[in-house]
């Protein structure tokens, strides 16, 4: 597999939608042809299962249902990009805070919700399949470092836990069996977390090529801790390794101007100032691509040339009136209280502007 330089764009359409315009050295482009230009060449894209509420009303974050991740994959396929399909299981984000049932799961028993993940995964793959966009490879969970489908899928039931992610995976090995299976877990500093979960779902038969690792600086500790990691997972799973979700702040400077939510609708940047004090690199465009620059060394030491790249996570989410983390309906879906809008604009990778910027030229020039 080549070196991957991949950007997950889930909500690009979104920010497009609501006018984010993007600019290379002054010239007004689509930000993919941009991404690409910089020698970008996978591009990630989540799906839910049903991000609408029982009125119909969207969840938010980008609408990433069934039929826009469709129409997303043709356009990157157009690109020239190859993809990594990322299955969340959920109706909305699924994460180690939230791994929610889809609503159309609720009341099935453990042998229903396997045959249920199994068949929706299958059904993605054929829908792929006909419309010539099978991804290169496939992500069977986001973040699974507490689990999938609560409460029966909750750590530490890790034999519910393998009996989900073997059913996805084993509709991957057979209605795309040449597209890689990643499973994907958080904190990408912490060995104890890889070891307990890929030794639990090892033993219990567990089938997979790629581990992908998220690592934010402000949350997931140091890099020293995650090349210990990557050193470690390599060595003792013998797998190829994924940066899946990574990024870093190029700016504290706030962009509620941009958004134009009311500051009590307004959740603001993740990077909060006690978060980017954690972090051994100033939030400016300079430090953003130290950093980055920093991640993909790390990467190139692990043996055997098995750190195979990075995603990083929403590089076009720019501040744009109406693109937020969150609509109503999909609070209440995941059982959070609002404010909404963007918590990521300042980690993008287009100033707020939507212009480029320098950490774009430490990932074209890098050389694995």
């Amino acid at each position: 597999m080549e070196f991957i330089k991949g950007f997950d764009v889930s909500t690009l359409p979104e920010v497009e939608r609501c006018g984010g315009r993007f600019f290379d050295e002054g010239k007004e482009k689509d930000a993919l042809e941009i991404l690409k230009s910089y020698d970008g060449n996978w591009i990630r894209i989540r799906v839910w299962n049903d991000p609408y509420s029982d009125a119909g009303e969207s969840y938010g974050a980008g609408d990433c249902d069934l039929e826009n991740m469709v129409q997303l994959a043709k356009r990157v396929k157009q690109a020239g990009f190859d993809w990594l399909l990322d299955l969340h299981y959920s109706d909305f984000w699924a994460d180690p805070g939230k791994q929610y049932l889809p609503k159309a799961w609720e009341g099935m028993t453990v042998e229903q919700l396997e045959q249920a993940v199994y068949d929706f995964t299958k059904d993605v793959l054929e829908i792929c399949q006909k419309e010539d966009i099978l991804p290169g490879m496939v992500q069977v969970g986001n973040e699974l470092s507490n689990g999938l489908m609560w409460p029966y899928g909750k750590v530490p039931e890790y034999d519910n836990i393998a009996r989900f992610v073997k059913a996805g995976v084993r509709a991957v090995r057979e209605f795309a069996p040449d597209s890689k299976v990643m499973i994907h877990l958080d904190n990408g500093g912490k060995i104890e977390l890889y070891e307990e979960w890929f030794d639990n779902f090892r033993d219990r038969g567990g089938d997979w090529d790629i581990i992908g690792l998220s690592y934010y600086p402000f949350w997931h500790g140091t890099l020293g801790g995650l090349r210990a990691n990557l050193l470690n997972c390599a060595e003792r799973y013998g797998k190829e390794l994924i940066i899946a979700e990574v990024s870093m702040g190029h700016t504290m400077e706030s962009y509620a101007a941009y958004e134009q939510v009311t500051d009590e609708n307004r959740k603001g940047a993740a990077t909060r100032p006690e978060l980017a004090a954690k972090v051994p690199f100033p939030m400016t465009p300079e430090g953003q691509a130290d950093f980055i620059q920093a991640v993909l060394n790390i990467l190139k030491e692990v043996p055997e040339n098995k750190g195979k790249g990075i995603f990083w996570w929403e590089p076009t989410w720019i501040p744009v009136p109406g693109s937020g983390w969150a609509n109503q309906a999909g609070w209440e879906y995941v059982r959070e209280k609002g404010p909404g809008g963007n918590e990521w604009a300042n980690q993008a990778l287009f100033d707020y502007d939507g212009n480029a910027l320098p950490a774009l030229k430490v990932i074209k020039e890098f050389q694995a």
